[in-house]
């Protein structure tokens, strides 16, 4: 155990709340359907072929490996015990929300799966009704106010925007169970944390590789995905009124709509 928090991780908490209160109160306004900003596409783009290779070369068949030789059940305790290790951070964000509904709830599911779920490889909270309320710090900073900004191809993680960027930084920083461990047991963190992501990778393969590797315009067709879905998700979350369809909907509802079309397409 440590016996005070590193400076590094302080500064860069503390850093998280200077932009707080520098930022308006109340959610900023979400762009509406049809509104992109990427101004950068040209090096998003390259980075998207970046990843796509390096997909191709080294996590896709890494994925089929880890999927195929260990058990399910085995998978799904590993992601369970990274899942639950994200919850503290969510409690986090609930508080810089002001959330405290939500605190409460994720609070209490952390302490049900790190008891009765034996440090998270079962979930019991689920069988109790308990479900992940999940957040992070790129929702706080819509929350106080701070604009989407522009589109992100981030290296390895895929599709951001300027903001969510800086929310992926800051949560890095400041999750909480990062401050509990020493080396070497911080490392099984971030290894389990990689692992999880190995399993996302193979259970929605199929779905991954149309994208990465069949579709007429992956990166057209990712950057939709993400900003629709992100958009939709704080639009939901903050109650604000929804502006463009449904991501979650069935494309096929239409019968004469093209699921693979991209509507910000000029």
């Amino acid at each position: 155990m440590r016996a005070a928090m590193p400076i590094h991780r302080v500064a860069g908490a503390v850093t998280g709340l200077i932009l707080l209160a520098l930022s308006a109160c109340g959610p900023a306004v979400l762009p509406g359907e049809g509104v992109v900003n990427d101004p950068d596409e040209s090096a998003n783009r390259a980075m998207h072929d970046f990843n796509v290779t390096v997909d191709r070369a080294l996590i896709r068949p890494t994925a089929q490996g880890y999927g195929t030789i260990v058990p399910e059940p085995v998978r799904d305790g590993i992601g369970n015990v990274a899942s639950n290790l994200d919850q503290p951070l969510y409690v986090v964000n609930d508080v810089l929300q002001l959330r405290f509904d939500d605190a409460l709830r994720n609070t209490f599911r952390f302490l049900v799966n790190t008891t009765i779920g034996l440090g998270g490889l079962l979930d019991p909270a689920a069988e109790m009704g308990l479900y992940a309320e999940q957040t992070d710090f790129g929702e706080t900073l819509h929350v106080w106010g701070v604009p989407e900004g522009d589109f992100v191809m981030l290296p390895i993680y895929g599709p951001s925007t300027s903001r969510d960027t800086v929310g992926l930084i800051v949560d890095g920083v400041m999750n909480p169970t990062r401050f509990v461990f020493d080396p070497p047991d911080s490392d099984y963190v971030t290894g389990l944390n990689v692992i999880g992501r190995f399993g996302t990778r193979y259970d929605f393969g199929d779905e991954i590789d149309r994208l990465y590797y069949e579709s007429a315009d992956g990166y057209a067709q990712l950057r939709l995905i993400y900003l629709s879905n992100r958009r939709y998700e704080l639009r939901q979350n903050s109650g604000q009124e929804q502006e463009y369809f449904d991501p979650y909907s069935d494309p096929y509802a239409d019968p004469y709509s093209d699921p693979y079309e991209d509507p910000y397409a000029q």
